[in-house]
Order: structure tokens, then sequence, then C-alpha cells
């Protein structure tokens, strides 16, 4: 006897993220034309009804009033996007949306969406993520939600947060992966041609990638020499001395600079190389250790689980056996 679909109510406003909708929506449409049993029956709702210009200036249409949605659902994930200050503060999609989360075997949002769940206090007491433009603001505003910057999307009990834009790529697939198991997960990932899925604690944003070079030019020449001296001596006061300045000068500069400290940053960048190791290279860890100016194999597993909650042998794992396929 075939089983009834699993509903899922994707919740849109003005001035939404496009991709914010699209993205999860079309995952799990890939995943029903795929053969996903029972498959996902997927409905866009507003709060009045009306038709949600975008951001882009592009609208979609609603299917549903917020206050139509009745009955248990599978999944409710609120888009995030320009509008979600307004969204969180509207009344009566705070109040609808509590009551479809009680009814929901799992709630989700897309980058500023985590505001909403926000306000709506289903993030209380929990780790959340969202973009991480976002995330300051986010923490001080719900100071009883644990904000992480960091991951592409978290879960915490049922209830999932995701990072900017594409990451609702991440964790649609990490949803199809949860109903319907790996292989069909990997299949609508290849079906999309996107990246094989991309585990949640994956950072949002690499150093190498964060924004532009330091204007200051000593910082600049420094953090090129670091990129090109992972194995060397980056300590301190050993950078101090190569730009000619005293250690609290050279503090002062990163924080200002780079929001950070020098032995931060440096392990950081050192993490993230022997992250690029670990998923193009069969190197040993010791040698990527050594490579990367960590003392020993479990300096270099420490920085994992601090910079990407995961030892490196897991990650090797996952984007290895991705890079291949």
């Amino acid at each position: 006897m075939r089983r009834s679909p699993r509903r899922v109510v994707i919740i849109g406003y003005p001035d939404a993220e496009l991709l914010d909708i699209a993205c999860p929506s079309d995952v799990l449409d890939a995943a029903n034309q795929l053969g996903a049993r029972p498959p996902y029956e997927i409905r866009l709702a507003s709060v009045d009804g009306k038709p949600i210009r975008c951001m882009s200036g592009l609208t979609l249409v609603a299917q549903q009033r917020i206050d139509q949605v009745e009955g248990d659902l599978d999944t409710v994930i609120v888009s995030g996007g320009g509008g979600y200050e307004e969204a969180a503060a509207d009344v009566r999609l705070i109040t609808h949306l509590r009551r479809l989360a009680e009814t929901s075997r799992r709630v989700a949002s897309v980058c500023t969406g985590a505001t909403v769940l926000a306000a709506a206090g289903l993030l209380n007491g929990r780790r959340a993520t969202t973009h991480w433009r976002y995330a300051a603001r986010m923490a001080r505003h719900y100071p009883a939600v644990t904000v992480d910057p960091v991951p592409l999307f978290v879960k915490h009990g049922n209830v999932y947060t995701s990072a900017g834009v594409t990451s609702a790529l991440d964790l649609a697939l990490a949803f199809v992966e949860e109903d319907h198991g790996a292989t069909m997960a990997r299949e609508v990932a290849r079906s999309l041609v996107t990246y094989l899925q991309r585990p949640g604690n994956q950072a949002q944003v690499s150093m190498f990638l964060s924004g532009p070079p330091p204007e200051h030019r000593m910082v600049r020449e420094l953090t090129s020499y670091i990129s090109e001296s992972l194995d060397g001596d980056l300590g301190t006061p050993a950078l101090a001395g190569r730009a000619g300045v005293g250690t609290r000068q050279l503090t002062r500069l990163f924080d200002a600079h780079l929001h950070t400290t020098p032995s931060r940053y440096v392990r950081t960048v050192r993490t993230e190389a022997a992250a690029h190791l670990l998923s193009t290279t069969e190197l040993p860890l010791v040698a990527i250790a050594r490579r990367c100016g960590f003392g020993s194999t479990e300096t270099l597993r420490q920085s994992f689980l601090d910079h990407y909650d995961t030892p490196p042998s897991s990650y090797r794992r996952v984007h290895l056996r991705q890079a291949i396929t």
C-alpha cells in the first residue's frame, strides 16, 4: 500500500531570496523524479496567500495562505531574504509558524529565515546558524539562541538552520539522505550538477575566499608570507620580527585589519591548507601535519575539531571520496 506523500511547506514573504525557496524545492522535486517513495508534496505559502515578490524582482505565486495549512506536516521551511525583519515582526506569520511547528516532523530555515524561527521562540536553548553576515546581529537580538556562524547547516533536535543561499542545497540533500538514503542523495546531487553533498559542519567561508587582501601593506605582505611558509616559524614574535614591529603592534594591526590575532590567523590558514590536502591528495596525516606546520598529528586533529567540528580522518573520508567520485 502506497504511503501518503511527505507534505512540505515552504514559507515565503515579501523580499524573500528566490534561491532560498528554489534550492530546497528543486532538490526535493529531483528526488521525486528519481523515484523517492513516498514522494514529497511541496507547496509555497505566504501570510495572505498573495504572490511573493522576491529580492530579484521576480514574483512567485503562493499556493496557500499560511492559515489554510492544516494537518500533520513532514517539513516546514522558512526562507530568508531582505524582508526577514518584517517577517519576524509579523504576528500572523509567527503565530501560525508556532502552530505548524507543533505538528511537523522537522522545522527548518534558510539564511536569515533563522531570525524568523528565533522570533517564534523555536530556537531558544538551541544551537543554530544563519548567513555569516547576519550572525552577530541575530546573536545580539536573541541571546537565548547559541548562534554559530561557521557551519553550512546545524541540526539541533528536529530543528535545522542553514547558512546563506546555496547552503539550502546541502540542507535539502541532507533531508533526502535522512529520508531515502545516501545513494538517493548522491543521485539527486548528480542530476542537479551540484557538489556532492557538503557536510553541515563545513565552514561557510574559507579564509582564502573571505574577502579582499588587507589594505595595510605590511599586513598584506605578512599574510602572503604565512600562506607560503606554513611549515616555518610563524609564531607572533617571529612574524613581528619579520615585519620590524613589536608583538603588541602586530597584534593591534591584525585585529584592526583581519579581526583576529596573528596566532589564530596562522592556525586557521594551516587548518584550511590541511583540509585542502586531505581532500585532494592521499598523503598520510603525518606528512600533511608536517607540511602545514603542525607539530604532530594530534595538534592537527585538535585544530580540525575546533575549526570543522570533525576529525581529519572523517573529513578526508567524505571529501576525498566525493572528489574521486
